[in-house]
């Protein structure tokens, strides 16, 4: 299962440039959780200052009743193997086949026999559909299928929290969707708590319970999924429209020279496009953490954006419309399943 992570007021810098500061969320444990942002805002630093790989400048960061900045080395050594992390090329072993690299974690870290490394391996390897690929080289095989080896050897472990630092880079958009899919499959059979750094702003709308943006140096927002797809900041329509009219420019924000050339020339930030429902699980069940299309709108008396949720429901029913209690006499209702 999963386990809470908690995060208060961290602040990360090197050689005095700061990276971002004052950062602070909670990921709920069990749930996917995505944090997107502009190139160069520090997405990959966070994660591998959440596995301890960095210390923080400040802050804390609690997991299982441990503030990590503050254990020693043999301590953080512990607490590290509640993790898994599928990096971005996978960091596969090039001089081991996909068997070895999988069952180095089980070699390195335990003393299991190698029977039962046998029997785990196999069963991770089937979790991302690679069975038969055993005696295959890195080289050998596409970069999808370095991918889910990568994430078989993550979940080898069987860690409570797994980190994707840009699991979709390098791959085309139809192995994107088979991995999105992978990924909330894996979740539901695990309950492990999911963090996925990304650009795909398709992933981003459609995989997680969560989203977060980093951008010029904070933490812009986070919260459950469609708090940020209704969000009318600036930066946040921008990137989700992937346009080049905003406060983002080429480096990372745009001076005021620019902002007020756009203004004159009067562009205006295209409306924010319409919420899909969640990426179900294969086997068609809900997720634990699902909560019905809209509910967070309803609840909050945030209208979102025209044409949201229109695909019905996650299992493919149409949506029901309902009225929250209280708010009959209100014209605009949402759709719950």
């Amino acid at each position: 299962m999963g386990i809470e992570v908690r995060v208060e007021g961290l602040t990360k810098s090197f050689a005095g440039q700061i990276v971002w500061a004052d950062v602070s969320l909670t990921l709920p444990e069990g749930e996917i959780s995505v944090l997107l942002g502009p190139s160069g805002t520090g997405k990959s630093v966070f994660l591998k200052t959440l596995v301890g790989l960095f210390r923080p400048d400040r802050g804390s960061v609690w997991i299982d009743g441990h503030n990590l900045p503050r254990l020693s080395e043999p301590q953080l050594y512990d607490v590290r193997r509640l993790f898994g992390v599928l990096f971005q090329d996978g960091a596969l072993f090039g001089s081991m086949n996909v068997y070895d690299n999988v069952a180095f974690p089980l070699r390195e870290h335990t003393r299991r026999s190698e029977a039962e490394i046998r029997r785990i391996v196999a069963a991770k390897l089937e979790m991302v559909g690679l069975t038969g690929a055993e005696t295959k080289l890195p080289g050998q095989i596409s970069g999808g299928m370095r991918k889910r080896a990568g994430l078989a050897r993550a979940l080898v472990l069987d860690p409570q929290i797994i980190l994707f630092d840009e699991p979709d880079s390098g791959l085309d958009p139809v192995r994107t969707a088979y991995l999105n899919q992978l990924i909330v499959d894996l979740n539901q059979q695990t309950g492990a708590t999911f963090l996925i750094v990304t650009h795909d702003v398709n992933t981003a709308r459609t995989v997680p319970d969560n989203i977060g943006m980093l951008y010029h140096g904070h933490l812009a927002m986070f919260g459950h999924r469609e708090m940020l797809l209704s969000s009318p900041e600036p930066v946040v329509r921008q990137f989700l429209n992937a346009q080049r009219v905003g406060p983002i420019g080429m480096a990372e924000e745009k001076d005021a020279t620019e902002r007020e050339a756009e203004e004159a020339a009067g562009y205006e930030l295209p409306p924010l496009p319409p919420i899909p429902t969640q990426l179900p699980p294969s086997n068609g069940r809900p997720r634990p953490s699902q909560r019905p299309p809209g509910q967070w709108c309803a609840e909050h008396g945030v209208t979102p954006p025209p044409g949201s949720f229109d695909g019905g429901t996650t299992n493919g029913a149409r949506p029901t419309l309902v009225v929250l209690p209280g708010r009959e006499e209100e014209e605009d209702t949402w759709p719950i399943s």
